[in-house]
């Protein structure tokens, strides 16, 4: 066997139960496709068109970033718990489990006379979405054969991508004839969710964990939620984009309102048909870093934005790094981890990532109303040039330094 490349990254830790043929393109990776397609059709029906919700409520900026940072903020509160308990439950229950929740919470807004009954459940929202993102990104891991695991993840990726790019503006064009209307449709989405996963098998071979206390250190993977950190410094700048772009959009007299959610996707989709397969050749690593960067300059080119050519540059080059550093670090990360635990590794960088756009969306939303939107996302690009160093640094300390494995009990 040869030695491997001088800076390559490390090889596997652990041997993988995926399938051996090969295969990624399988009529189970084809359903896991359609049900993250119409996860993300119903939620970014909801986000961008929430804060117009508020604001035609007579509600603020601030108050209009509350929706999706509590959300997110209650995705990565229970990402670490809703990962660790798919690992131990099954993936495919869980998925059954959060949609028909996701469901109930989609009616119950739309039958609310106010904004602020949305405001209180959201938070129990997030508790069922981080679920649901843990779950299916594990289920999907699982799926996929290691030598082509960022390929594979690429691929999937193009599902959500898709969604993003017809969602906001199908959402925008439903609420105009009601928000009650708007919530009936995503909640019929939810219930296609739901029975999507029903025709799913759950796959067996990697639950090998002892049945140990359920609760305990071992839960959390440490070392991938502190490596995820880098996520928080990138996704501070996603959140104030997805809450608050299309409102920049219309300061500006930008038409349509979800031109850069559509270019962002637009983006994505091109490029993953061949950023996966490149990670996989010349490592995750490699493609990783780079897409850090260009998530910082796409947010200072947001902030500078004032026509329509330049939101579209911004979304193309926010999209470059945003769209494809996920699919790398996953591939990079899950070198180190054991096939039994992905639930909780990935609930891990669930819940630094949501944790960011859960501040970003607040925070910026408040600093919004004082300074303006450009200031605002000015100060999201001056935090996300962090990520770089942060990512480096904690590589070092917690990923290559120390041991694989769950942390012991003490």
């Amino acid at each position: 066997m040869s030695e491997p490349r001088a800076g390559a990254d490390p090889i596997s830790v652990f041997p993988d139960p995926a399938p051996v043929d090969g295969r990624v393109l399988t009529p189970r990776f084809f359903l896991m496709c359609g049900f993250t397609f119409t996860v993300f059709l119903s939620l970014f029906q909801l986000l961008p068109t929430v804060p117009f919700f508020i604001l035609d409520l007579g509600g603020s900026t601030a108050v209009a970033g509350f929706f999706l940072g509590v959300l997110t903020f209650g995705s990565a509160l229970s990402a670490p718990v809703t990962g660790a308990l798919a690992d131990r439950i099954g993936k495919r229950r869980m998925l059954l489990v959060c949609s028909l929740a996701i469901t109930g919470f989609s009616v119950a807004y739309g039958l609310s006379p106010s904004y602020w009954l949305p405001l209180l459940l959201v938070f129990f929202h997030g508790l069922f979405w981080s679920g649901l993102l843990s779950a299916s990104s594990a289920y999907m891991t699982d799926l996929l054969p290691e030598k082509r695991r960022a390929e594979g993840i690429g691929y999937w990726g193009m599902s959500t991508m898709t969604a993003i790019a017809v969602a906001p503006g199908l959402g925008f064009w439903v609420y105009r004839f009601g928000w009650g209307w708007l919530c009936a449709e995503v909640a019929l989405l939810n219930l296609v969710m739901f029975a999507i996963a029903w025709q799913l098998k759950e796959i067996t071979g990697t639950a090998s964990r002892p049945k140990d206390a359920f609760f305990g250190r071992h839960m959390v993977e440490w070392r991938v939620l502190c490596l995820a950190m880098a996520l928080f410094l990138c996704s501070f700048g996603y959140g104030g984009i997805t809450s608050f772009v299309a409102v920049l959009a219309e300061e500006n007299d930008i038409a349509p309102k979800s031109i850069f959610f559509t270019a962002f996707a637009m983006v994505v989709l091109g490029t993953r048909l061949f950023s996966g397969r490149l990670a996989d050749r010349v490592g995750p690593r490699r493609v990783f870093l780079p897409c850090l960067a260009l998530v910082t300059v796409g947010i200072a080119l947001t902030a500078v934005a004032q026509t329509r050519s330049q939101l579209v540059l911004a979304a193309v080059v926010f999209g470059l790094g945003l769209g494809n550093m996920y699919p790398a670090f996953v591939a990079y990360v899950f070198k180190h981890v054991d096939p039994s635990r992905r639930g909780a590794a990935f609930g891990g960088i669930l819940a630094a990532f949501d944790t960011g756009i859960g501040t970003g969306s607040i925070a910026l939303g408040a600093l919004a109303g004082h300074v303006g939107l450009r200031m605002a996302f000015g100060g999201a690009a001056f935090l996300s040039a962090f990520a770089i160093p942060y990512f480096l640094w904690a590589e070092r300390r917690f990923l290559l330094s120390r041991p694989p494995g769950p942390e012991p009990e003490g």
